[in-house]
């Protein structure tokens, strides 16, 4: 169940484990909608609910969904095991190198991870 949770002062909207994969920027727009109405400023999204073509950058999901949480101000956080698909890829690996060096997008490995990067 979808469930709005503050830490260290940070609303944060936990996106449930079940569900239609996100896979699409509509998917992400209903993602940010609901995380915006409970006036989250991150959405935390479980790795397994990502469809598989975010994993892969030639598809451009990633940046797709990515770039439309930044236009809509809304941190994104994935939280999970992601090594299969970084494996795979340098290109993911830069992707998520990246993307964990600044304040919009973050991949973490589980809620402890999630917690440290809030608290500094």
């Amino acid at each position: 169940m979808n469930a709005l949770r503050t830490i260290h002062d940070v609303p944060l909207f936990f996106c449930a484990a079940e569900g239609e994969p996100i896979g699409s920027e509509r998917d992400a727009l209903d993602v940010i909608g609901e995380a915006s109405y409970q006036g989250a400023r991150w959405a935390v999204v479980p790795a397994e609910r990502l469809d598989e073509t975010f994993f892969r950058l030639s598809t451009r999901v990633a940046g797709d969904i990515v770039q439309k949480f930044a236009n809509y101000r809304l941190g994104l956080v994935v939280v999970g095991d992601i090594s299969p698909h970084t494996a795979d890829s340098s290109a993911l690996r830069d992707f998520v190198r990246e993307c964990n060096r600044g304040r919009q997008t973050w991949f973490v490995a589980d809620a402890d991870e999630l917690d440290e990067r809030l608290k500094g």
